[in-house]
């Protein structure tokens, strides 16, 4: 492939739809910045061959031009010394160079114009050359992120959360039933002896009821009519 014909395939295209097309983008990516790369070494060194034959084509058109004033001072020279045919023969000559430099001409305007295309080029391809670098980040992070949630989502999809749940749930009733057991046992015990404290407590409290109990005797007894004999 010429570097002209790959220019135009590279500067022509849509990156982003190069990019939705492909497999694998970020493979992509970097083979079109390769390229990119690539046809810009090649396309500076074709451009420095150019430019070299341009200034060749320069010097030569100089030669030539001033071959043509040479043979015109010949032809010049020539009649002043009454030699029609030298000056006749000069002036052919110098025809001949005089279309000579216009050839040259026309071919040093083929070499701008290649010039001038490629500069164009050149443009246009750094232009796509930095679009691609800027997205080239932008893509391997969007990648890694797509392949972590897909590596995600395929963990999910085989049930083994729904599996943990289950077992989770089922642990936490057997949970429950060891404390249900727990519950059932404590119902059928006495409540425990208190503690020293509330033992002498009891004692104090029961002093304490003896104690109005006698006095309740005492004066329901007080109230009693004497018996008689």
């Amino acid at each position: 492939m010429g570097i002209f014909s790959r220019f135009a395939d590279i500067v022509n295209s849509n990156i982003s739809a190069l990019l939705d097309k492909a497999e694998d983008p970020e493979k992509m990516v970097r083979l079109i910045i390769q390229e990119m790369e690539d046809t810009l070494v090649e396309v500076r060194s074709t451009s420095a061959k150019v430019l070299a034959e341009k200034k060749e084509l320069q010097r030569r058109i100089e030669r030539v031009t001033l071959q043509v004033q040479d043979w015109q001072d010949k032809a010049e020279l020539a009649l002043t010394k009454d030699r029609e045919d030298l000056a006749k023969a000069a002036l052919i000559e110098k025809q001949k160079a005089a279309a000579n430099v216009s050839a040259l001409n026309d071919e040093l305007v083929v070499v701008d114009e290649q010039i001038n295309r490629l500069r164009e080029e050149v443009v246009q391809l750094q232009e796509k050359l930095t679009d691609a670098k800027a997205r080239q980040k932008t893509i391997i992070m969007r990648k890694e992120t797509a392949s972590s949630r897909l590596a995600v989502k395929r963990k999910l999809n085989t049930g083994k959360i729904d599996d943990a749940m289950l077992k989770f749930e089922q642990y936490e009733r057997r949970v429950e039933g060891l404390e249900a057991q727990v519950e059932s046992y404590e119902l059928g015990k006495k409540p425990a002896s208190g503690t020293l404290a509330d033992e002498f407590a009891a004692l104090e409290a029961e002093d304490a009821i003896n104690e109005e109990l006698a006095a309740l005797k005492a004066r329901v007894k007080g109230k009693q009519p004497p018996t008689t004999k």
